[in-house]
């Protein structure tokens, strides 16, 4: 029997962040208890508008999670049966469930093999009549190519979805040098606020932006069964508010998400560094275009399986985000997509390994960290 393997160093520390921000947090959660407006509260309407600026957004609507934004923000372009929508083949599936939860179908594009995200080069060869949207995903806390994507949806006259469930945070330089923020640059933008992501609730949770009006007020009725006032239901709806204690804790960590953001990069770089000299080990890749908010820290390495074992043997947690493309997952076999159609999704869901990464780990764990993995990669 083997020995129970004691944690050094956790993927996550939500406890440790939780610390830091304990007393914030049991005051505005108390205030929701004491006015008792559980849903759609108060707490809900300010996160709202303090998300909205950040993303530099004129609306925002909170939901359920992030798989129901990506759902309500194509039902609110009429997107079902019939048509098509564009999605990377590596991603977490959520980005395409939530295509095939309409009635439409995904169609998969290849990624970037540097950057993980959609290979820009490879979209327009997919575009046809039945096409309505495209849904770019900033993975692992990077921003896509959103100048060509953006370009491409003009020439085709194709709706933009960003799927900003990983990048809280990230920022898209444009071509004139100007920065704009992940999830604020498409027709909409789609955030999931998940335990685990750069800003998290204590329980599931997303939001949507949008800069058009017209969206915006669609949204507020599909997430509230479709309703216009309290018993007159105008449009098929769904039930999917954002609680308004989540939205209360949500706010006190928008106030944090800059600085834990620059505390991930700084982390990255110290990765970076003592990672560098490892022959064969390939580090993330930071495009000039993007300001990386490193959701995941995900290194590639042959044998992979083998070293997240050793990892874990020695204390380390490392995951794998994600083993599978979706091209390749049994829900989509009837897609009649084959291995070998999406080279560089297949060959980067083969190698990486996403190693601990949040804004409070420590220097000494991240030496740790590659200690390990020095060794493991050796064996």
């Amino acid at each position: 029997m083997k020995n129970k393997i004691i944690q050094k160093v956790p993927v996550m520390d939500l406890v440790g962040q939780y610390k830091e921000i304990r007393k914030d947090v049991l005051a505005s959660v108390e205030r929701v208890m004491l006015r008792g407006d559980f849903v759609l509260g108060k707490e809900v309407a300010f996160f709202e508008k303090g998300f909205a600026k950040y993303c530099k957004s004129k609306f925002c609507v909170g939901v359920n999670s992030g798989t129901d934004a990506l759902f309500l923000a194509l039902k609110s372009l009429g997107i079902g049966v019939r048509d098509e929508v564009i999605v990377p083949a590596f991603t977490y599936i959520a980005s395409s469930l939530a295509v095939t939860y309409t009635g439409a179908t995904p169609v998969f594009v290849d990624i970037d093999e540097q950057t993980y995200n959609i290979d820009v080069t490879k979209i327009e060869g997919v575009i046809t009549k039945n096409t309505k949207a495209i849904i770019p995903v900033h993975l692992y806390g990077q921003s896509a190519q959103m100048g060509e994507i953006l370009s491409l949806a003009r020439k085709h006259n194709l709706k933009v979805v960003e799927d900003t469930a990983q990048a809280q945070g990230a920022k898209y330089k444009t071509r004139d040098g100007k920065w704009k923020m992940a999830g604020g640059m498409g027709d909409i933008g789609c955030f999931s606020f998940y335990p685990t992501k750069n800003l998290g609730a204590f329980g599931d949770g997303g939001a949507i932006v949008t800069n058009n009006g017209d969206i915006y007020k669609k949204l507020l009725m599909l997430r509230d069964y479709g309703r216009s006032s309290r018993y007159e239901h105008v449009t098929l709806g769904y039930n999917s508010r954002l609680d308004t204690i989540q939205a209360a804790i949500l706010r006190i960590k928008l106030d944090k998400l800059d600085e834990w953001n620059l505390l991930r990069r700084k982390n990255a770089d110290l990765y970076n560094k003592e990672l560098k000299k490892i022959a064969d080990l390939i580090l993330p890749y930071q495009a000039a275009y993007s300001y990386h908010v490193y959701h995941q820290y995900v290194v590639r390495l042959n044998k992979r399986d083998d070293v997240v074992e050793r990892l874990k043997d020695n204390g380390i947690i490392a995951l794998i985000h994600y083993p599978i493309p979706l091209h390749l997952q049994e829900v989509y076999r009837d897609l009649g997509y084959r291995k070998g159609d999406f080279p560089a999704a297949e060959k980067v869901a083969s190698e990486i390994i996403s190693l601990p990464m949040y804004p409070n780990l420590k220097y000494k764990q991240i030496k740790l960290v590659c200690e390990c993995l020095r060794k493991a990669i050796k064996v």
